[in-house]
Order: C-alpha cells, then structure tokens, then sequence
C-alpha cells in the first residue's frame, strides 16, 4: 500500500498517471494505423489520421510524453490491438452471487467502516476450500478479524462451513472447534501428519494457530508443535510445502510489519500518513518489516523452526502477504514466492541443501519492468499459455497495474503486463486472484478481487471508490487476455471490498465457483449459470512417498501441440488456500486424456486412457514410469 505520492517520481510515471493520457492511449488502440505509431514514422500517422482533430492531439500527447516502443503507453496499446474487449452484448459467462442463497452468512470483520487509524485494519482476512470432513465435497473456511474497539464487545470468530451437497453449506464452526477470535488474517491446508485428515494453519496479528484434523474434528496444537510464532509478530499469508522431499509438509509463514497498536502513529502523523493530501493510516513505509518464517516437519509430531538456518532471512523484501510455493525452474526442488507491499518481491530458490537464496530480482521478479517495487498483495501461479512452464501472476495497489510474469523455461521470467492485455486496468486495486478456465476452452482466465484501502477515498470524487468490482479476464489463447467482465454476468461487476479469493467446484461437476470473503459484509459465493459444451476433468492427488496430499506434484496435460501443466499447491491468491484438486478444460472434442505427473519424490508417471467430464484420483506410484530416453525428450 502507497500512502503517498513521491516527488521523486518517473516523468514517465507522471505521464501515465494523467486520465488524459490514459484516455488518449485507449482511443488510439483500435485504430489500424496504430502500427504507423511503432514503424517509427510519426508523419504516416498523422496523414493517417487527417480530419481527425481529436484522434491527432491524442498522438501529440503521446509523442510529447517522449513515449516510445519501449514505454508503458506503446506497450499497453500493442496489449489493446492484440486483445480487444468483445461486444458486451455477447455474453461469454453468467456468473451470479449465491453466497446468500447457500447461506453463507457470515460478517467478515476488519475494522472500521467509515474510517481506519491503523494499517492493520485494512489487510481484510482469507479464505480456504478444503474436504475437511473427506465426504469428497470441498467445505469453506473463512478467517475472520476484528476491529480496534473491541473490548468488552462479542468478538467475531472464524467460521467453517459445511457442503450440504445441495448448493447450501451448514455453518459447523463450534461443533468442529473452530471457533476462535482475533485479529485473523490468512490461512493454508495440508496434511502435516500424512493421516489423510487435512489440516488448518491460520495466521494472525499476534499468535498462530495450528489445528489437527482428528476425523472431522479440530484441536489447536500450536503450542505443542511449536508453530505459533512471535505473539507480537503480524503473519500474513503462509503455504504448506515439501522443501526439502521427505515425504513431510514443512511449513512457510509470511510477516508483514513489526506494528505495536499502542505505540503506532495516528493518520497523518508523518510523510507515510498521508495520501493526495488527506489524512490516513500510516504505513507500511516507515514500519520495521517482518520476518519471514520457515517451519521444518521433524516427522515426530513436531516442528522447528529453521528460519535462520535455511537463510529465509536474507532478503530485501520485507511488508510480505501471498506465499505461494512451486517449482519454477523444474528441477524438483519446491521454490517459494512471496508477494510483497511496497517493496520488492522474494523469489526463494530451493539450494538442496535445506537452505534458500532470493533471486527475485535476478529472475526478473522483484520489480516491474521499469525497476519498480510495486504494492504485490495477491499471487495466481498458472501455465497461462500452455507452453509448459509456470507463470506468475501478481496483484497491486490502484493508479498501477496488476503483473503478469511469464516463465521463459531456463530459471528467468519476463514481463509481459502490456502485451499480454493486462495493463489495460489501472483504477483497481487488487487483492485475491485465481487462473480458473471457466469455459473450459483449455485456456486459463484469471479473476481478480478489488477494493480499495482508504474509505475516505469516497470523500475525493475521485476515478476511484473504495468499493470496487472485481474483473474477469478470458484466455484469447495467443498469450492475450481480454477483460470480459461486462460480458460475464451481473455479480462480477458488483462493488464490494474484496480480500480472500479462492476457487473450488462445490457440485463437483466440473463447474468451477469462486468465494471471496469481503471486509465487513459477508462472502460472495460466483456461480456461473452459463454451461459450456467443452470437456474438462479433474484429478486428486494422493502421494505415498510424497505428502499424503501431492502437495508440490507438477501435472502436465498434453493437448495437441500444447503442454499445459499445474502443480498442487496450499496457499496462494490473497493470503487464501484453494480446492487443491486440478482442473483441466479440455475443449470441444472428447478424447481420452493422457496425464503426466512429476511427484515431490522425484518419480515421474504417465496416466494414459483416462476418461473425461469427472474426477480421477490418481495415486503416486500406480502409473506407467517415464522412461530415461521419454524423460530426456
């Protein structure tokens, strides 16, 4: 979160930043003498563009901005003519709000309404799909918060919710032990015995908890297991992961501040408590960062913590909140990557040998393509373009854009934000996020959950509100993305304060739904209506010299010349843990599917034959293995 605009800024930033620009930009893009504006002859353009008075001051302000190829107007206007927003009469999706209809009733606190004095009120909480109960239906968690004047008050608690089966869930919280209060912020699953129970780890402003899953009934062993953390620390988000393959799910924990709510500042204390001259919570600049944590599962019931020792420690990044752990080099070794606010990110490279090295900026994560730190908040990992490697997705705060990062294959990414049709949004500000092919086209699209930080921004007038709508971005298929989210039904576009995303099909019928928990309302459960005829299928993963879970195993579909592959994870989009089952779409025609799977082991299978339009479980070592020559392929 940015508080306040610096004089330091880039002229190039300061140009963006003008609605003028902006809409100039936006104008320009369907044009098709756009191309003339890159061949380099700014003449051809304008005889082009004669007797269009207002369409030739628009390329005037461009070329005074001394915007070129390389910069951020050209690049967004490449983005707009290669993704272009379809008709919003043709409706590509129905999605609508049921969290009412199935009785998700619960009002996510954190803290005020109208106003906030501290940073710690406006993170909002996450959300987990999970079967805890292994009905083989995903249930629904949601972390809850608190406000400041909470004392003598009935404190708000977490809620767990049980699928009914019939499109409703049963509210079990208290039954199952999960009742518990304060200020809640994130949550991941795993099962960390390997019992075949999914367990819960919830992070908060003060002490974890961590809670066993005795068949469907939930203990906090967090003082026992030795996870809790610093009862003064602010956790955020956190993932379950095997990083060093034993078999046993270790454990990753994001820190944000080192924040003391008797001795913080009060709004407009200092430079970092102000934002376009109005008075708000101070932070994160000028807070002492957090540090990250790094949990090691000693296989006895027991955990240690080995923050220091793997060298978690040694970064530049700090203000942290997404954790989500993948293997972005393909060399078998869990990597983490952490989203971090108004700092660079961390990109954890997994060493083998039980420690980490950042190599965020070395891979091309850490900043923007302008070197900038920006605001990360939420983290999507998915094979947008199917070529077979795992791209990186990042939330942001408003006046910037969300970024997409794309997996080059050899240890390196690249940013691709304004080619890739993703720089066309730049008034939201970006919280939970998701891939989630909701066509079932074989392309992944993304959702995204916004809203802002400031409610006072509603007092400016501004281009932005401090409830906003979420977007829904379809896969063109061609490494583009169009926002269809006027086209997709009436609830996306609702305003809300969104936070926790995450995604899970809830009728097990390959109809994948979203749940965002919104700060001081209650959830939003996204259905969407419209059913597509295209094919898709599902797979659970149930490890054996793995994790119980497959958490960390990497599966490749192959579809024609494409390679899609997604790996198992525990958290991700905003501080949040989704159905960790895998979902694949398939297209138009239905032939059998053929799987190959990577487990955190090292071994790796084929799948071969399977059938499609339902779920298939798939257990580590009961495929064909890849050959030496078929692996060297």
């Amino acid at each position: 979160m940015r508080p306040q605009e610096h004089a330091s800024m880039d002229p190039l930033q300061h140009a963006w930043r003008s609605t003028s620009i902006r809409n100039c930009a936006r104008k320009l893009v369907s044009l098709p003498e756009l191309s003339q504006f890159f061949t380099g002859s700014a003449e051809r353009l304008r005889r082009g563009l004669a007797g269009r008075v207002e369409l030739r001051r628009c390329t005037a302000k461009l070329t005074y901005a001394k915007l070129t190829c390389g910069g951020m107007i050209c690049a967004l206007l490449l983005a707009g003519a290669g993704a272009r927003r379809p008709s919003i009469s043709t409706s590509v999706a129905d999605f609508v709000d049921l969290g009412a209809k199935a009785r998700l009733d619960v009002r996510v606190i954190s803290g005020g309404e109208i106003s906030r004095k501290y940073i710690l009120e406006s993170t909002g909480t996450g959300v987990a799909v999970f079967d805890y109960d292994n009905d083989g239906w995903p249930d629904i968690f949601f972390v809850n918060g608190s406000t400041i004047d909470a004392a003598g008050k009935e404190r708000p608690s977490n809620r767990l919710y049980r699928n009914a089966h019939d499109g409703t869930f049963v509210d079990v919280t208290e039954r199952v032990g999960l009742g518990a209060s304060g200020w809640g912020q994130g949550v991941c699953v795993g099962d960390y015995d390997n019992d075949g129970w999914e367990d819960l780890y919830v992070t908060y402003y003060g002490k974890n908890r961590l809670y066993h899953n005795n068949h469907g009934v939930f203990q906090d062993v967090m003082e026992d297991k030795h996870v809790g953390g610093d009862a003064h620390g602010w956790s955020t988000g956190c993932a379950f992961t095997d990083y060093d393959r034993d078999g046993l799910l270790d454990l990753f924990v994001a820190q944000y501040a080192r924040f003391d709510l008797r001795t913080a500042p009060l709004p407009g204390a200092g430079p970092f408590c102000l934002w376009k001259g109005i008075a708000v919570f101070c932070g994160p600049r000028g807070l002492p960062g957090g540090k990250n944590l790094l949990f090691h599962n000693l296989g006895n019931g027991r955990f240690h913590d080995e923050s220091a020792a793997a060298h978690i420690d040694r970064t530049a990044g700090h203000y942290c909140f997404t954790a989500s752990a993948f293997d972005y080099d393909e060399d078998g070794w869990a990597d983490i990557y952490v989203a971090c606010d108004s700092a660079p990110s961390i990109l954890y490279h997994n060493n083998r040998d039980g420690t980490f090295t950042d190599v965020a900026a070395m891979a091309g994560v850490a900043y923007n393509e302008e070197g900038r730190a920006q605001a990360g908040m939420g983290v999507a990992i998915g094979d947008y373009d199917c070529d077979g490697h795992l791209d990186i997705f990042r939330t942001d705060f408003s006046e910037d854009t969300s970024t997409l990062y794309h997996n080059n294959g050899d240890g390196s990414f690249s940013e691709v934000t304004y080619p890739s049709g993703i720089g066309v949004n730049t008034r939201y500000l970006g919280w939970g996020t998701a891939f989630i092919d909701f066509d079932d086209d074989g392309w992944p699209d993304l959702i995204l959950a916004n809203g802002h930080v400031y409610p006072e921004v509603d007092q400016l007038h501004l281009d932005v509100t401090y409830k906003e709508p979420r977007v829904l971005y379809r896969n063109n298929g061609n490494g583009t993305f169009s926002d269809v989210s006027e086209a997709a039904g009436p609830d996306v576009r609702m305003r809300a304060s969104g936070r926790g995303l995450a995604t899970g099909d809830f009728w097990n019928d390959g109809r994948w739904s979203i749940v965002i928990a919104n700060m001081n309302s209650t959830p939003s459960l996204l259905v969407n209506r419209q059913r597509s005829a295209n094919h898709w299928i599902e797979f659970k993963t149930l490890g054996t010299r793995s994790n119980r879970d497959g958490i960390g195993a990497k599966l490749t579909l192959a579809n024609g010349s494409r390679r899609c592959v997604q790996e198992v994870q525990s958290g991700s989009s905003y501080m949040s843990s989704q159905d960790r089952r895998i979902h694949f779409g398939l297209g138009p025609k239905p032939v059998p599917v053929q799987i190959e799977v990577l487990w955190p082991s090292g071994l790796r299978e084929y799948f071969r034959g399977l059938p499609i339009d339902t779920i298939v479980s798939i257990m580590e070592g009961t495929g064909k293995p890849v050959s030496a020559a078929e692996e060297k392929r």
